[in-house]
C-alpha cells in the first residue's frame, strides 16, 4: 500500500480527534514523541494557535477595530457582539461588509496588538492555519497520489489537477492561490492532513512490527485505484470483488456491486481483524493502539462509506490476500486494510 512517509508523520503528534497520547505511556521515542503544538484536530476554521484573531474581535474597543477597517465594519462587528461574541471565521462571515479583504485587514490587526503570535501563519480562503498545519498541509499535498488528491477534491478536478502539475509547495499560501482551490477544498485538505494523526501514529507504529507468514495492513493515505490494479493484473486467479458506491467506471468490470454503503461498525470491524494480523504478540504500546482506534471510530461517526472488497493470489498460487477499502466519497476520507498469507 503507498503511504506517506515517516517525515510526514515527523511533523508532529497530535492529540488528535477521538485519541489522546499520553507521553509518559507512549513508550515511543523519536517520531512518535509528542509534539509541544498539535496539530488541529477538529473540523474548525480556525486553528488553536489563532484563536487568538477571535479575542482581538471580541474584545478590543471601538477605536482599536476602527483603526484597521472601515467605520461601518468595526460599527457592525460592534453591535454583533454585544449580542453574543464571535466563535469562528465563518460567523465573522455573516457581518456585513466582511469578506476575504476584511478578514486580512482583522489579521493585520491582530498581529499589530500581539493577539497573533508567529504559530498563527495567516488566514487562507477563510482558514485560519496555524504553523503545524502549514506544514502538514504541504507535506501531504506534496506527497499524495493522484487517485486521493482528486477524492479529496470531488469538486475541484481543475483544482487538483492544478496541484499536481505545479507541486511541490512550500507553504500554505501557494496551494491557496492555486487555480481552482478555493475554502472548501482548502478545508478538505486541511482535514485531511490533521485530523487523522493518532491514526496514522499507530499505522507507523505498525510498520515496525516483525511480520509473519500471516500479516495484516493497515492505510491512511493510499491510491486504492493503482493498488487494486496491480494486484488484480497480478493475480494468478480470477478473484471475487465486490464493490459498493463507486463510480462504475472506476473498478473492474468483473466486479459485482452490493446496494449498502459500509457503516463504521462494518469498518471498524475489518481494521480490528488487520491489526490482529499485524501486532499478533502486542508489541505497539496500548496507548498509541486505543488513540488511533478512537480516532478512526470517531471519523467514522456519522459516515457511510463507498469502497470494495477483494482478494487476490500471487503467481504461482503461494501467497494472497485480501483487500478492503472504505472511501466517503464527498471529502476523500478513506482507509484500507489488507490482511496478507505465505505459504
Amino acid at each position: 500500500m503507498t503511504r506517506l512517509g515517516s517525515a510526514v508523520l515527523a511533523v508532529s503528534l497530535l492529540t488528535g480527534c477521538g485519541g489522546v497520547i499520553d507521553e509518559a505511556d507512549s513508550g515511543v521515542s523519536g517520531p512518535l514523541e509528542v509534539a509541544a503544538a498539535p496539530l488541529t484536530s477538529t473540523d474548525v476554521d480556525v486553528a488553536p494557535e489563532c484563536l487568538g484573531l477571535l479575542d482581538f474581535v471580541n474584545g478590543v474597543n471601538y477605536a482599536t477595530l476602527d483603526y484597521y477597517l472601515p467605520s461601518n465594519v468595526a460599527s457592525a462587528l460592534i453591535a454583533r457582539r454585544t449580542t453574543r461574541p464571535f466563535v469562528s471565521i465563518a460567523d465573522l462571515l455573516t457581518v456585513s461588509g466582511m469578506g476575504e479583504a476584511r478578514l486580512k485587514q482583522l489579521e493585520g490587526g491582530a498581529r499589530a496588538e500581539f493577539y497573533l503570535k508567529p504559530h498563527c501563519v495567516g488566514i487562507f480562503d477563510a482558514l485560519a492555519v496555524s504553523a503545524d498545519d502549514e506544514a502538514a498541509i504541504v507535506a501531504l499535498v506534496n506527497s499524495i497520489s493522484s487517485t486521493e488528491l482528486h477524492d479529496i477534491l470531488p469538486d475541484a478536478w481543475n483544482g487538483a489537477e492544478t496541484l499536481l502539475n505545479t507541486r511541490p509547495f512550500t507553504n500554505v499560501l501557494g496551494i491557496s492561490n492555486a487555480s481552482g482551490i478555493g475554502p472548501v477544498s482548502l478545508r478538505h485538505i486541511r482535514n485531511a492532513a490533521t485530523l487523522s494523526r493518532p491514526l496514522e501514529v499507530l499505522i507507523s507504529a505498525l510498520e515496525t512490527v516483525p511480520k509473519e507468514d500471516y500479516r495484516g495492513y493497515i492505510a491512511r493515505h493510499f491510491d486504492w485505484w493503482n493498488e487494486m490494479r496491480t494486484l488484480l493484473a497480478w493475480s494468478s486467479r480470477e478473484r471475487p470483488i465486490t464493490c459498493f458506491g463507486l463510480n462504475p467506471d472506476r473498478v473492474p468490470y468483473t466486479a459485482s456491486w452490493r446496494a449498502n454503503l459500509a457503516t463504521p461498525e462494518e469498518v471498524l470491524g475489518w481494521f480490528d481483524n488487520a491489526y490482529a494480523r499485524a501486532d499478533p504478540h502486542t508489541q505497539v504500546p496500548p496507548a498509541i493502539k486505543a488513540a488511533g482506534r478512537n480516532n478512526l471510530a470517531a471519523l467514522l461517526q456519522g459516515r457511510l462509506l463507498s469502497g470494495c472488497i477483494y482478494s487476490y493470489m500471487d503467481y504461482p498460487g503461494w501467497s494472497g490476500g485480501t483487500v478492503a477499502f472504505f472511501l466517503d466519497t464527498a471529502d476523500g476520507f478513506a482507509v484500507s486494510t489488507r490482511t496478507t498469507w505465505t505459504e
